[in-house]
């Protein structure tokens, strides 16, 4: 029995065209009942093979039990086998124009095996209850700009390493649901209000961390089934935290169960290998241009954010996808006929996402790894730009590093690398981050790229941190950075939660959840985030001293905060700092506070701003320690 039944001519249609943005209804594995049996629908597309087949324990795995039948207009295969349920695998046999024989694991698959094995499983996905109704309302309600004015203190997480149980599996991986209780409680005790979820999409080698994807429609089976990953979402909204997924269209494996040459051919990727190969990661590059290829990107998205309940997409390597020469040396990449080097296809594909997930899953939103100065990543399409929401501002990430890096003493010279990000701080809708490629490959903990002894180390970390949050832009911190992780990330250990047993760990971890509550509690750390009124710098030029201060305004003229960073390892007694007001500034954060592991030098005790006669200009004058950060909250009086 083929697909007639179940896959139409309006489907094949808008496929071929690159707009049926719920083809994974059709695509797949699919119980369901025609004629009053009840079965598995398969459907594949291979437009260039000789023959397919469906095979699985349910036939024995014999090409020949399972052949499919072709849709010539538009390389779809499909086949219902009655009897067939949940659970059974299976895979698609594929005779290729060569007469090559190859088994694949299903595009569309909801569920595989537990890697190394790699066959899909008949998954029903409509089972699971959700319970996060009001959730989903709120968020459809949610527009691009609404977005921008909400706080987001994320908490990138790597579920596979974040804690072992080892009473569970070998790999010690807990289950989706275990991990929804014991991650939601502790991102709900640290105040965060988003965690970003590394490798979810079904991948081979866990040494990629997520970023070699041969299921991008299957939870990775390694903790759990998809249904219990909708309760790990579901859990999360419970507690009023959105999820993040990293998305990777950027480019997939070359492992033969996926997508590469899927039917002999190079049909998900571009057959010009100066095109269609990243020599440098040895993967494949998808063929944007392609309408089937983009519909099954596109579709993904929309896949996960309404079938999952995902409320935002960090894309990995956005830039490796706008640029034709990215990684590739001269001669090896083809060039467009003007010789130009950006990715046409590239562009267009992401126009085509972020207008198509505005309007079927509103409130959703896409943040871009881009790391190069393109022009227009988060200007909407209509005004010509890319779309997404949210940049990760690696050019902050990199700068900033390199002046904490810095022996404090030679600072000085560095100044321009902590203030030069305010030049193009309102260029794109940035998200700050420190994530978990500047915790790998040599690069040293966070902790261990501070300089001085160990009180130093951490003096130096806290103060990073808070200039970071009071910094416009959304924030990021990679897992273990909160109680600084003394190791290098490593995906198959946990993180080192036995650091916490030493006060100056716990410290740590308390001024991270410190921050978050400030972050939580007053708007003017996010609310004009991408507005110039939000930030203004009140002293950026004591080179000498390594002091800055600056004030972050909200959507009031009350609870302004007074930031005042000393990146110096001196004791300021007295210190005199410009003010834009008159009135008493309250401190609400001191980072040398005994409670995060500092030595409590300064006394907490409200100011006030004192007039200039000549100038008619306020200043304070305050007490700072050693290598710290001071908030002072205050309302604006003229």
């Amino acid at each position: 029995m083929n697909g007639a039944p179940f896959i139409g001519e309006i489907d094949r249609y808008l496929f071929g065209l690159g707009t049926h943005y719920e083809i994974y209804k059709k695509l797949g594995a699919h119980i369901t009942t025609i004629d009053g049996v009840t079965g598995t629908h398969f459907a594949v597309w291979a437009p260039n093979a000789q023959a397919v087949s469906v095979v699985g324990d349910f036939n024995g795995w014999n090409p020949q039990a399972g052949k499919m039948e072709l849709f010539s207009d538009s390389g779809i295969y499909a086949l219902f086998v009655p009897g067939v349920g949940q659970g059974e695998l299976y895979k698609y046999f594929i005779v290729t124009q060569a007469g090559e024989e190859v088994y694949k694991t299903d595009p569309y698959g909801k569920y595989t095996e537990m890697r190394p094995a790699n066959a899909s499983i008949v998954f029903n996905d409509n089972d699971y209850t959700w319970k996060d109704a009001e959730w989903m309302q709120l968020r459809s309600k949610k527009d691009r700009e609404e977005l921008r004015k909400l706080p987001m203190a994320i908490y990138e997480c790597h579920p596979g390493s974040w804690r072992k149980n080892a009473s569970d599996s070998d790999d010690g991986f807990y289950n989706y649901r275990q991990l929804a209780h014991e991650l939601g409680k502790y991102l709900k005790d640290m105040k965060y209000t988003h965690v970003e979820l590394m490798g979810i999409a079904e991948y081979p080698f866990d040494g990629s961390w997520g970023y070699q994807v041969t299921g991008y429609y299957a939870p990775t089976s390694r903790y759990g089934t998809p249904d219990d990953f909708k309760y790990f979402v579901d859990y999360m909204h419970k507690l009023g935290i959105s999820v993040i997924l990293d998305w990777v269209p950027a480019h997939f494996p070359r492992d033969a169960h996926g997508l590469a040459r899927f039917d002999g051919t190079p049909l998900y990727e571009c057959a010009d290998p100066r095109r269609g190969e990243h020599p440098d990661w040895g993967t494949y590059i998808f063929d944007y241009g392609k309408n089937q290829v983009s519909n099954f990107l596109i579709a993904n998205v929309l896949y996960w954010a309404n079938d999952f309940h995902i409320d935002g997409f960090r894309v990995d390597a956005v830039a490796s996808m706008l640029y034709l020469d990215y990684g590739k040396q001269d001669g090896a990449w083809l060039p467009n006929p003007d010789g130009s080097n950006e990715n046409r296809d590239a562009i267009e594909f992401f126009r085509h996402l972020h207008s198509i997930v505005s309007e079927h899953a509103p409130g959703v939103y896409i943040v871009a790894e881009e790391s190069t100065a393109w022009a227009g990543v988060t200007a909407p399409v209509d005004f010509g730009g890319l779309g997404f929401t949210f940049k990760w501002n690696m050019g902050w990430m990199n700068d900033f590093l390199d002046y904490m890096k810095t022996d404090p003493y030679f600072r000085g010279g560095n100044h321009n690398k902590l203030c030069f990000s305010m030049m193009y701080a309102y260029s794109e809708n940035f998200v700050q981050v420190l994530s978990h490629d500047e915790v790998v490959h040599g690069k040293a903990s966070m902790i261990y790229k501070m300089p001085g002894d160990n009180v130093q180390k951490f003096a130096n970390l806290r103060t990073a941190y808070g200039f970071m949050y009071g910094h416009p832009g959304k924030k990021l911190l990679f897992m273990g950075q909160e109680f600084a992780q003394t190791k290098e990330w490593n995906e198959a250990v946990s993180l080192d939660w036995a650091l916490l047993d030493f006060p100056e760990h716990e410290g740590m971890r308390k001024f991270i959840k410190k921050l978050n509550s400030l972050y939580n509690k007053y708007d003017a750390l996010y609310y004009n985030d991408y507005d110039p009124i939000g930030f203004e710098w009140m002293s950026c030029d004591d080179t000498t001293n390594c002091v800055v201060s600056f004030v972050r305004r909200g959507s009031t003229d009350k609870k302004q905060l007074l930031f005042i960073c000393n990146f110096a390892p001196i004791h300021h007694p007295s210190y005199v700092i410009p003010v834009s007001c008159k009135g008493r500034y309250n401190p609400i954060l001191n980072s040398d506070d005994k409670e995060f592991g500092g030595q409590g030098i300064v006394e907490k005790k409200v100011l006030s701003a004192k007039k200039d006669k000549k100038s008619g200009k306020y200043s304070l004058d305050i007490e700072l320690a050693p290598l710290s950060v001071r908030v002072f909250s205050y309302n604006y009086s003229e």
